[in-house]
């Protein structure tokens, strides 16, 4: 977003921006919801969520890489809005009464119950690692002059990965997994999703580069205040360097 009154040649219409922003929160809710259910890969004990949540960091890399911080802070929290509309209503459907001839639904009830603890622990790391790799992809473009796109994007994820692995593991599944399980699956989700950004590297950035150009939009995040707190979306014209040409680096 832009502000109002700058010349229409300022404000380009953002085409594809919604769609960025409703798939990075889909991926959100769906990386909760299956995380009720451990998994084996190759011997590697993982989360489902662990294949899935590594694509909000690609879009977050996405969002803020082409329309800015303060526009992936804007997906962050439309994303856990639609996290606590989830949980809530999932609250509700296992507190209605139950008919007699519905014997699976105290199967159901059960997985909600666990998935409640899931999404609590999710909140709480996505409040953690969503912002940082969002502000590590914003001030790496500036310190980088917009060079370096797969470095930014692979370094910011590897540490906010970190920091999701570490916060969430242990709450999601403290009682449940031993301390020892509890261990191996942080440092197996952290590297899955490592390599999940590694391996989609090329891809993120010709997406990015043709987004750029489709949008005629390359935000620097100059000036930019990073409280997660803010909901202000707008950039000046000077925040848009597309036609320095800052694209594809």
């Amino acid at each position: 977003m832009f502000d109002s009154n700058l010349q229409s040649r300022s404000m380009p219409q953002f085409r594809y921006l919604w769609f960025l922003m409703l798939s990075f929160a889909m991926i959100i809710s769906i990386s909760n919801w299956y995380d009720a259910r451990l998994t084996s890969i190759f011997g590697l004990v993982l989360s489902p969520g662990a294949l899935s949540f590594p694509l909000s960091f690609i879009l977050s890399d996405t969002i803020t890489e082409i329309y800015g911080y303060k526009n992936a802070r804007l997906a962050i929290w439309a994303a856990l809005l639609f996290n606590v509309l989830f949980l809530l209503f999932g609250q509700l459907v296992i507190h209605l009464p139950s008919p007699s001839f519905a014997t699976n639904n105290q199967a159901f009830n059960k997985i909600l119950n666990l998935n409640m603890w899931i999404v609590c622990a999710s909140f709480v790391s996505y409040l953690a690692s969503e912002p940082i790799n969002a502000y590590l992809i914003a001030k790496l473009k500036i310190a980088l002059s917009g060079k370096y796109m797969g470095i930014r994007f692979v370094s910011s994820t590897i540490i906010a990965a970190f920091v999701d692995s570490i916060i969430f593991i242990p709450i999601a599944y403290h009682g449940a997994v031993d301390t020892r399980h509890i261990l191996i699956m942080i440092l197996n989700i952290w590297v899955i999703k490592s390599v999940i950004e590694i391996l989609c590297v090329p891809i993120s950035i010709r997406v990015a580069k043709k987004l750029k150009s489709s949008e005629q939009v390359d935000i620097y995040d100059v000036n930019t205040k990073f409280n997660i707190f803010s909901l202000d979306a707008n950039y000046s014209s000077s925040n848009n360097r597309y036609s320095d040409r800052g694209v594809a680096k």
